[in-house]
């Protein structure tokens, strides 16, 4: 594969997507697409009440990520680079574990219409942490919706994630525990990975560099 065009980068709540997406954007020096947390309006009840608040939370997501991603496959992708911290498809993950019954039945349908639209990556960066360091690092960050997130639902998710992307084949994926590396403090950890990223050809890769 030639060097990828369009990047994914993926993973649980706080395990460094967007830092690692700001990191290759500006080294590619491509346009960075965020995914915009903050605005969901149901987010912090969500978290304080799972069941009643996940259908709102997850189409909202659903639709904002969607309009999202629709500007994107209209642009020319192929003569920038873009980086993404999230992957539209990744939206089902959510979804399965937060919604039964007539409510995953109704999501699935909208999201079954909305994702045959949309643009693919050229390569999904799947960043992997253990709960408890996921939940230290969102205790560290201190964003106020988040504080009513468990150890408990971090399992949850974790396990949802590696599912899915034990599963995954759209793109090409490369899988990254982070628990031993750091990107934004360690330029040599990062310079391993760009270099990992321009061989990537097919399939799945796993990245540890030896010293970290």
């Amino acid at each position: 594969m030639e060097k990828p065009r369009y990047i994914a980068v993926e993973g649980p709540i706080a395990v460094g997507k967007t830092s690692l997406a700001q990191k290759l954007c500006n080294f590619f020096n491509g346009r960075l697409v965020l995914e915009d947390t903050d605005k969901n309006p149901f987010l912090e009840e969500f978290y304080k009440d799972r069941t009643r608040y996940a259908f709102q939370t997850q189409i909202y997501f659903l639709l904002s990520r969607y309009k999202q991603q629709l500007e994107l496959s209209q642009l020319e992708l192929f003569k920038q680079h873009v980086i993404a911290d999230y992957l539209f498809s990744k939206d089902r993950i959510f979804a399965c574990l937060n919604l039964k019954g007539h409510e995953l039945e109704l999501y699935d349908q909208i999201y079954r219409i909305l994702n045959i639209r949309l643009p693919k990556p050229d390569l999904v960066i799947y960043l992997q942490a253990t709960p408890d360091v996921l939940l230290s690092r969102i205790k560290k960050r201190g964003k106020q919706y988040e504080k009513g997130i468990t150890i408990e639902y971090l399992q949850e998710l974790t396990t949802a994630y590696n599912d899915f992307f034990f599963h995954y084949n759209e793109s090409p994926l490369l899988v990254i525990n982070t628990s031993n590396i750091d990107f934004v403090e360690r330029e040599e950890d990062f310079k391993r990975l760009v270099k990992e990223i321009k061989s990537i050809k097919h399939g799945i890769y796993y990245f540890n560099p030896l010293g970290s």
